[in-house]
């Protein structure tokens, strides 16, 4: 009696979850000529850095240092070393730093080259001769996922990467390079996820976890947004890198804006993971930063100091003479 109740419980969930899916338009499975070279990435980067004010109020929370360089700049060159070369930054109106940053500038180059101090910005010139970027403004801030359905006729029709700017990964590869080549391989959407204590899942999108393929990559059959701990499928939290097909626009487009407007890119992920396209998550390794949140932010400086070659040994008895 136990097992046919159990059998019964099992097909109206599925049921269920199937008329959900189906209240949407269905999305495509079989898109023609996508193409699989992932060579751009969307970056949103249009908030306005509440936690850190008031250091925001006049300079953007992605051009806060890591060390000597903007976390922005750490990112960018996570997706240079991935393969990735033209940026979509999805901004609004009222950061130009971060435009006159990623734009040479003759005149300090001449100044630096005469002072025999080029090697000050050697690496920043590189990456911006490395780099194409686009910038598209985002008159307000309606949620992740209208942020990332602005860039529609920047990606067209070929798989693309988007990278949160305040998340950061330091491991044995970059980040997004795995997540690249699992997309290709697989021709899916890659989402990467992290394992966090469960008491902190309500702060991240959580996936429900289907079919294993590997250690680190597995079927979603559901993403739930900032779940109670209670309710979270599990404890294996969105941490802001992705790999897309263009029908995440589709599913973007078709999902129900909450009630503050806001439309959220996990919708639109659920939509396509309900609807039978393949979405998977590859769990990433490594030390991982929360740049959106002032402790995370300061973590991962005196990370990033204990590990330099330059100050790391200063660091290191100045922490110890503190403590």
């Amino acid at each position: 009696m136990r097992k046919v109740a159990l059998i019964v419980f099992i097909s109206c969930t599925i049921l269920l979850t199937s008329l959900v899916a189906f209240q949407y338009p269905l999305i495509p499975i079989a898109q023609e000529g996508i193409d699989m070279a992932v060579t751009k990435v969307v970056i949103p980067a249009a908030g306005y850095g509440t936690r850190f004010l008031p250091i925001t109020k006049s300079i953007p929370k992605e051009m806060l240092p890591l060390l000597n360089k903007p976390a922005l700049q750490e990112v960018i060159e996570e997706s240079l070393a991935s393969g990735i070369n033209h940026f979509c930054l999805i901004m609004n109106e009222n950061k130009p730093e971060v435009k006159d940053y990623f734009t040479a500038n003759p005149a300090l180059q001449s100044m630096l080259r005469k002072a025999g101090k080029e090697h000050y910005i050697k690496k920043l010139e590189e990456l911006i001769a490395q780099s194409t970027f686009t910038y598209i403004k985002q008159p307000e801030m309606l949620g992740l996922g209208h942020a990332i359905q602005m860039a529609r006729p920047f990606i067209k029709n070929e798989m693309f990467g988007v990278l949160l700017p305040d998340m950061v990964v330091f491991g044995d590869e970059p980040c997004m390079k795995p997540l690249v080549e699992a997309a290709q391989e697989h021709q899916a959407s890659i989402i990467a996820v992290m394992e966090v204590p469960i008491e902190e899942i309500s702060s991240y999108g959580s996936i429900k976890v289907g079919k294993k393929l590997t250690d680190n990559l597995m079927e979603i059959i559901d993403v739930v947004e900032k779940p109670n701990p209670q309710d979270a499928p599990s404890n294996l939290a969105i941490l802001g890198r992705y790999v897309f097909t263009p029908a995440i626009f589709d599913a973007i487009e078709a999902t129900v804006p909450q009630a503050k407007g806001e439309i959220q890119l996990t919708d639109g992920i659920a939509l396509l993971a309900r609807q039978g396209h393949k979405v998977l998550a590859y769990k990433v390794s490594g030390k991982i930063f929360d740049l959106g949140r002032p402790h995370g932010w300061l973590a991962a400086n005196i990370f990033l100091g204990l590990q330099s070659a330059e100050y790391g040994g200063d660091i290191r008895k100045l922490v110890q003479k503190l403590l």
